[in-house]
């Protein structure tokens, strides 16, 4: 855009030029924007969509144990946004997106891993720390388990995508679907076209990253003294 506005300075008689070459740089952009990028991000958001769709239902349990077991570290890069047009395309296509419910039970997973460092860990502070963070964790926000709970320690870390893992089989094999996005954790529930396996699915994810860092353990950090 710079290179544009360096070549309408040339064109443009300088009385003129502080007011017509903004307006038509933004002009170009935004009709550029409208016409032209727009209908090809709807092609490929739709494209994708419908791949998903397809993948989940043939591949069932499977391709939802991978989803929800490689979520995690993909929120820690916040490629977890991209999938936002994604989850627009499949509610404007099918009413609901599959994706969502699958992907959600990465964060009930770590709640699940978190749950198990709070009864095995001798330290006062982690306890605390836990104990502050589980409540909103079951509620969608993951942020506080990852940072300050699960990735530092590690294992848990894992332990915590294996839950989400098994939670994300179950979601896929009952092609569980979301009609809202922009929420997680139980809230969720309320918007899926199966409520119980949706919820089942959260259990299944909170046992199995529980029992997941249960047996993979961890270095319990000393207390600060």
């Amino acid at each position: 855009m710079i290179n544009q506005c360096k070549k309408l300075h040339k064109f443009i008689p300088e009385m003129f030029d502080l007011f017509l070459t903004p307006l038509i740089t933004i002009l170009a952009a935004g009709m550029a924007a409208i016409f032209i990028l727009q209908p090809i991000g709807g092609i490929i958001a739709e494209t994708i969509g419908t791949a998903a769709t397809t993948a989940i239902q043939s591949g069932g349990a499977a391709v939802g144990f991978i989803l929800g077991g490689m979520w995690l570290p993909l929120v820690m890069f916040g490629v977890h946004q991209a999938l936002t047009p994604i989850h627009v395309e499949l509610i404007s296509q099918y009413g609901y997106t599959i994706l969502l419910p699958i992907l959600a039970m990465a964060g009930a997973g770590q709640v699940g891993a978190a749950a198990a460092v709070y009864f095995k860990t001798k330290n006062k502070f982690l306890k605390k720390t836990v104990a502050s963070a589980l409540p909103v964790g079951m509620m969608g926000i993951g942020e506080p388990l990852i940072y300050g709970v699960t990735f530092p320690l590690g294992k848990p870390f894992i332990g915590a995508c294996i839950g989400g893992a098994f939670g994300g089989a179950v979601q896929a094999k009952f092609a569980v679907g979301a009609a809202t996005l922009g929420i997680s954790g139980l809230p969720l529930a309320a918007t899926t076209n199966n409520i119980a396996v949706y919820l089942l699915g959260v259990l299944v994810s909170y046992l199995a990253g529980f029992a997941a860092t249960w047996i993979l353990g961890f270095d319990d950090p000393p207390e600060n003294d």
